[in-house]
């Protein structure tokens, strides 16, 4: 065992008891969030994990920190990886930002959009156009267009009143090379230092898109889990919405990193291939699922 790793933390990941127990509670879990990030390529275990969600009658969503696909472009980017999921089980940050705003402004609104298509498209549907001269909201998202002019005229805009809105606030994310690259939070922060606002964040580790989530798959936080690779966004958002967290280790967090924050997530797996069984206690019936959702809409 690793100096750096705590017994507790070693725990979750190798103790039998622990983890047979807490892996069997999440297999009846009926809701599953699941971050995106883990199905950019075809990890193993992916189509296996679908496969038994759809097999047990389980409710999933697949969330994503990006706002620049719509619902049926990912659908499409699932199919090539040979997964095939409707456009209801995906949630962009563009769309709980959108879903943010019609909470704010039910008649909707005018935007400044620094983004890509998938965020002017969640935004439109929920009644809000395009004005760069008075907008109600300045919104950023991810792109590779950002540039001196654009920064500019958002922080021109916010000096005059308009509000400032982040679908997310990472500082990086990866290109499709697999390097490091700026990400919507750094251009959001030299609007922040110039205008002296604070941006508005609907992405992870937001508890907003985990409830928009929940409103979706229309589960308790109880019945439902989240499964992600990050312990800073992921599992944070499932520690701020006190829904159980799966740390998978197939991704960014490791072992070693535990050490650098005060939470921990519910139980740690080598991957998500480690959830599919065939023990039919895992299966849902219908009547199971209406009894839950009812249950939930009562909450």
């Amino acid at each position: 065992m690793s100096d750096t790793i705590e017994a507790k933390d070693w725990a979750l990941l190798h103790d039998s008891v622990i983890r047979l127990e807490r892996l069997a509670e999440i297999r009846q879990k009926l809701g599953f969030i699941i971050w995106t990030m883990l199905f950019t390529s075809l990890l193993p275990g992916a189509k296996e994990l679908v496969q038994f969600l759809d097999d047990n009658n389980k409710k999933y969503l697949f969330l994503t920190n990006a706002s620049s696909c719509t619902p049926r472009e990912l659908q499409n980017k699932f199919a090539i990886l040979g997964i095939q999921v409707s456009q209801d089980h995906f949630i962009t940050s563009g769309q709980a930002t959108a879903y943010f705003l019609e909470s704010q402004m039910p008649e909707g609104g005018t935007v400044y959009v620094i983004g890509e298509p998938g965020l002017c498209w969640a935004l439109y549907e929920k009644g809000f156009y395009m004005n760069d001269h008075n907008p109600d909201y300045v919104v950023l998202g991810e792109t590779a267009n950002y540039n001196f002019e654009k920064i500019t005229k958002a922080v021109q805009l916010v000096q005059q009143d308009a509000k400032l809105i982040a679908t997310n606030l990472d500082v990086a994310t990866m290109d499709s090379d697999g390097n490091s690259v700026p990400s919507t939070g750094v251009f959001a922060a030299c609007i922040e230092m110039v205008t002296r606002t604070k941006a508005f964040s609907c992405g992870k580790p937001s508890a907003l898109i985990m409830r928009y989530a929940q409103r979706q798959l229309g589960l308790s936080r109880s019945q439902t889990c989240i499964i992600g690779d990050r312990m800073e966004t992921d599992i944070a958002a499932g520690i701020s919405s006190e829904i159980s967290s799966i740390l998978v280790l197939s991704g960014v967090s490791g072992m070693n990193d535990l050490n650098q924050f005060a939470y921990r997530p519910y139980i740690i797996l080598d991957g998500v291939f480690e959830i599919p069984n065939n023990d039919t206690i895992n299966k849902v019936s219908d009547e199971e699922l209406e009894e839950a959702e009812r249950r939930a809409s009562l909450l």
